[in-house]
Parts: C-alpha cells; structure tokens; sequence
C-alpha cells in the first residue's frame, strides 16, 4: 500500500495494529476460543478498502485473512493482515429477479428479513448470526437443503479481490473455472467481497423440533427411529438429530441443568396436515420433553435449531459418510453423553437429495448421505490435544463410512486440510491457486491431503 493510502485509512480510524483503542473490539467476534494476533486490521467500509489492504499485504508479503462475523476464523492472519469486513453489510433484495445482493459482511438474518418483504427467502443456515458470504463460499448446509440443494448452487455472480488488487466480477460465463473453484473452494482464492444469490418464492414452512428427554427415552431408540424415518420421508424434508448434555451452571434455565436432551429438528415446505402426516413416526418413538413442531412464518426458520446467539469458545469436528453402522453411532452417543467428562454436542444432518445433485462448482461429497458432526464448548481448563484424541477415538467407529469433511463445519480444526476434497477436486483447486494466488498470501495449500 502506498503512503498516501494508509494515511486515508488511518486519518479514518480504519487501521488497528497491536496496542491500538478499538484493535481487540475490531478482532471479537463469535469464536472466543482461539485468539487471533495479525500485525495490522483494516477495517473494510468497502470493496476499494479491500483492494488498498490486499495491495499493502501483496507489497509486505504479508499473510491475509477476511473475517466478517467470527464465526469461523480465518488461519492466515496470525502475524499478517486481517480484512474485518463486518461494515459491508449491504443487502439490496431484486424481486422481480427473485435475486439478492449480500455484502461481505452481511449475517443471514438480514437477508431473511430482506428477502421476506418480497415474499422470498435465500437458502440460509441455521443460525441468523453466520456471514452469509464464508458460509456460502463453503457450500452453505441450509434449513431447505434436501429441497433446493447447497446455497452455493444458487450463487449467480461473485465480486472478488485477488491477490494482485484486482477486482473481478466472476460469473459462471464469464470465467467459469474460477466460478466453480470459488464456490465450495472457501477464502482461499481473494476477498469476497459481495455475491449475487438466487432467491426462493418461500414465506413459510412446517418444521420445528422434537425434543426427548434422554434419561427417560433411550437415545439409541430415538437414532434408531428417527434414521429409519429419513428413509420415507421425501426431499422436501430436511431434518437432523442432536444429543447433548446440559452442564449444570446457574445460567443456565433451571430445567436444562444437567439435562440429557436428544432433538429432533425438521423444516417441510408442504402443507402443515401433510407434516403433522410424516411426524407422526417421531411423536410415537415415546414422551416428548418439547415438541415446537408447527406452520411458522420463514422469518422464523431458525427457531428450529435455535442455535445459541451469544459469543463462546468451541471446538469441532465433522465427517461425511456415505451410510451408517448403528452401533458405532450407538458407542458415540455412549461416549459423549452423560458419562463423558464434558459437554458435547452431537449432531447428525440428513442429506441426500437436491444435495446429491451435480452443480458447476467445487463443492465435494455430493454423494454423502450423512453429516456426523461434534462439538465441544472450551473453557480456561480444557486440554486441547486431548479433546482432539477424544474425537479420534469417537470417530473410528464411523471410519469405513467417511467419504469426507465438510469445510463449513471444521468450525476451529480448520487448520487440517485432509478430507476437505476428493482427489480431482483438490488437483483442480491447486491449479486455480498456483494462478491467481502464486505466493499463497491466503496461506491455505490445496495440495495438502
């Protein structure tokens, strides 16, 4: 960056190095687990703040890193440049396109609430916290996913920073090996600093979440039951199935301390009397502790996870498999529930249908049935090379069935890069990186397994 540059961005209090009012508030954000040190923050107001901070990292040789909401945190930034993108949170919603443009730091309730005035809906996640821009560069798992597919599949154009400074507006014709490595590829290839998505004509769906006390239906049963379910239900039905258990900390509402709660989530876009028709499997498998099923408008989709919204410290691990062996899934749910020296969430995603579909773009493992994913809260005591051996040994159960990792859910083990994509995948990202990022400022290798 020139002189004259970094003067505009200091004069406007948009560049905080270590020691700076504003540095550590610039670099908070939803994972509190993993502390990030970058020798510079620039506080991107747009998309030629982005290009100034590039430019500057280019010319330092300096590694760079973009984070938005902090929900995932970005590698490369230790020691080098980070992006906050936080204040391009733009979304203007075309209703007769049925599209939206979302600004890199746009979260996914904007675009919900957006989107809703025109009777639409975007392909968002559970958690209207989540960056809409890193989670859909990442393929983006939806509320609707077995319906319309990843939320990259819906993806019409990308601006993007390279490494050289340049600005790119990417499209599917206009340079369509950088479109499809871009799209599940991750922020590896520049900045992101706006997409066009495709909207849907969705105001409601039938969903919510069946909860079963796990002390008194046996969790087992309810796997049992709820995978045996998925194979009747159409593709208009996504859904899930979450264990975990409460700590007991006075925080916490007095009925969930030291709870053991199974969950099963599910989102329908059919009519309520068809949905109330294919739950009924569920309600049978025994007494639910909370059952929030309903019509809901779509404003509200995420009151079906209801994930939680405030900022805290996690780690976690994912595999995608291609079938399930009950009995492993029965010794991880033994090995993380009640008798498990912490808390962990486990979570088990049905996939399958407009997710097996091809698309033109690099998201992998479309041939996964499931996604297995486990997540542990941190704190001041945990010892982290031990949690990670303790997912190692949880998983090998499930390891003839790993077809992959999801890179949207590695949440804080994003430094591991195997599994993340098949073979020809990975060859083709690689190529796409030794082009537009030949000194590999964004610091993650693809030809890494």
């Amino acid at each position: 960056m020139d002189l004259g540059a970094l003067s505009i961005f200091t004069a406007q209090r948009l560049v905080f190095r270590p020691g700076d009012t504003g540095y550590e508030d610039e670099l908070a954000g939803f994972q509190t687990g993993f502390a990030q040190r970058p020798d510079v923050v620039f506080a991107a107001s747009g998309t030629d703040d982005v290009v100034a901070a590039v430019s500057y990292a280019a010319a330092a040789g300096l590694p760079i890193g973009a984070q938005a909401t902090g929900h995932g945190l970005p590698d490369a930034s230790a020691g080098g440049v980070l992006i906050s993108t936080r204040r391009m949170d733009e979304v203007v919603v075309d209703p007769a396109a049925r599209t939206a443009r979302v600004g890199a730091g746009v979260r996914w309730g904007q675009v919900v609430a957006a989107a809703a005035e025109h009777g639409l809906a975007p392909l968002n996640g559970s958690a209207p916290s989540v960056g809409a821009v890193s989670y859909t560069l990442g393929g983006g798992l939806g509320v609707l996913a077995r319906e319309f597919g990843y939320a990259a599949d819906h993806v019409r154009s990308l601006e993007l920073v390279t490494a050289d400074g340049a600005v790119r507006q990417v499209t599917a014709e206009s340079e369509p090996e950088l479109f499809w490595g871009l799209l599940g590829g991750g922020a590896n290839l520049g900045v992101v600093t706006a997409l066009e998505i495709g909207l849907l004509p969705v105001t409601r769906l039938y969903g919510g979440a069946l909860t079963f006390d796990g002390r008194e239906v046996d969790p087992a049963a309810v796997l049992r039951a709820y995978t045996a379910w998925t194979e009747t239900v159409p593709d208009t039905v996504t859904s899930s199935v979450a264990a975990l258990v409460y700590p007991d900390l006075p925080m916490l509402p007095e009925a969930l301390r030291g709870s053991y709660l199974v969950t099963v989530r599910v989102a329908y876009t059919g009519s309520a009397e068809e949905g109330e028709r294919l739950v009924a499997p569920l309600r049978a498998i025994g007494p639910a502790h909370e059952d929030s099923l309903r019509e809901l408008p779509y404003t509200e989709s995420h009151t079906i996870h209801s994930d939680p919204d405030f900022p805290h410290a996690y780690y976690g691990e994912n595999r995608m498999l291609d079938g399930l062996d009950t009995a492993a899934m029965e010794r991880l749910l033994a090995l993380t529930g009640p008798a498990a020296d912490r808390m962990h969430v486990v979570q088990l995603n049905h996939l399958g249908g407009a997710l097996a579909r091809p698309a033109a773009n690099a998201v992998p493992h479309r041939d996964a049935r499931w996604l297995l994913r486990i997540l542990s809260p941190l704190d001041d005591s945990t010892d982290r090379a031990s949690l990670r051996e303790f997912y190692e040994e949880v998983l090998t159960g499930v390891r003839r069935h790993v077809v992959g990792r999801s890179l949207n859910f590695t949440f804080a083990s994003g430094d591991r890069t195997e599994g993340l994509y098949d073979d020809e995948t990975r060859k083709r990202l690689a190529g796409l990186k030794a082009t537009y990022d030949p000194a590999n400022l964004f610091r993650r290798n693809y030809d890494v397994r």
